[in-house]
């Protein structure tokens, strides 16, 4: 029998799942680590004729306000039937006593997630550029999204979105960090003076990218699962246009790769991604700029709280030695390109 790794609890968690799983039984368990995602911690879970999917923290160093296990159960339940495709949450757990944390399990989905290089270079000129559609249409499926209907009134607070998430990305911080950066520091500066006026606001991701997707096995052009909904609230919708590009430039199994590792042959290039979104959402995109620069400007402080966990020995599965060494580099580019911005605040 494989090894249970850690952060699940099978002989406590058994009796929980008979009780709050459809189909569960009070018979054995078994789990693995799904691989991907370098934050909350997701597992294969099942038993001898189901297999269900647990989400929950990560095993040390969480920062106030951030891994809301109930937030991320919450805003999947709401988008069940709607144009967003979502998994089928089942149960939510925040009785800390059975698994050491609040957890939740949903259904499993089966479809491909697209990390590496290697893997992209599979699709075909047009699968990929069928997926890049794809991406874009779902996004503005999630933008679209009545949050009123869905019963999402009391899920954020809208209202000063931007300059409560460069202050309060500026207090994450202050917690993650064990060391000066001063091109952080020239970052909040830039962002505090250049904040636009917001659209009107709708359910935002938080950190919307092609590998926090699942693609059909039998059509990479269709999304069938959108993933790790840990950072959703309400609020300014470029702030997922802005993330979504930042990520779109770069490998994203190598968050500090250069835009020549990125999507390849077929993919829609940046200026096309910009401008069907802006076709299908009827935005304005001119200060798409402030949108990347604040992206960077939280991509860099949520890689130096994993390398602090990291560090502390509180990471589960590979791939974390490098991180570290991503946060000033990550900073800087974004600091560069804010120099060539068209928005005078960004350019310091």
């Amino acid at each position: 029998m494989s090894e249970t790794p850690p952060g699940v609890d099978l002989d406590r968690l058994r009796p929980w799942f008979a009780a709050h799983v459809d189909g569960a039984g009070d018979t054995p368990l078994h789990a693995s680590l799904i691989s991907g995602g370098r934050s909350n911690l997701t597992y294969s879970v099942g038993d001898d004729g189901h297999e269900w999917v647990l989400r929950r923290p990560p095993l040390g160093h969480v920062l106030p306000t951030a891994h809301d296990m109930k937030r991320e159960y919450t805003v999947l339940s709401a988008l069940a039937g709607s144009d967003v495709p979502v998994p089928r949450t089942l149960a939510f757990c925040a009785d800390e006593t059975v698994n050491d944390a609040p957890f939740y399990v949903m259904e499993k989905v089966d479809g491909a997630i697209l990390r590496t290089p290697a893997e992209l270079a599979q699709l075909s000129a047009d699968d990929a550029r069928r997926c890049s559609e794809c991406l874009i249409d779902v996004l503005v499926a999630i933008h679209t999204v009545d949050y009123h209907e869905v019963g999402l009134d009391d899920f954020g607070h809208p209202d000063g979105y931007l300059e409560r998430q460069v202050r309060r990305w500026g207090e994450q911080w202050e917690r993650s960090k064990d060391r000066d950066v001063p091109a952080i520091e020239e970052l909040a500066r830039r962002l505090r003076a250049a904040l636009p006026a917001s659209p009107p606001p709708t359910i935002v991701h938080g950190d919307y990218r092609l590998d926090n997707t699942m693609l059909a096995l039998d059509d990479p052009g269709r999304i069938v699962a959108v993933l790790d909904w840990e950072m959703a609230t309400l609020g300014d919708p470029l702030s997922d246009v802005g993330l979504f590009l930042v990520y779109w430039g770069r490998d994203q199994s190598n968050l500090g790769g250069d835009a020549s590792t990125g999507p390849g042959a077929g993919f829609l290039p940046r200026n096309e991604i910009v401008a069907r979104y802006a076709d299908r959402s009827g935005l304005d995109v001119s200060q798409l700029d402030f949108y990347e620069m604040l992206a960077s400007y939280k991509l860099a402080i949520i890689l130096e709280g994993i390398n602090a966990r990291y560090r502390m020995g509180k990471t589960v599965g590979e791939g974390f030695s490098h991180i570290g060494t991503m946060v000033e580099s990550i900073a800087n580019a974004a600091l560069e390109s804010g120099a060539r911005s068209s928005i005078p605040a960004l350019r310091g």
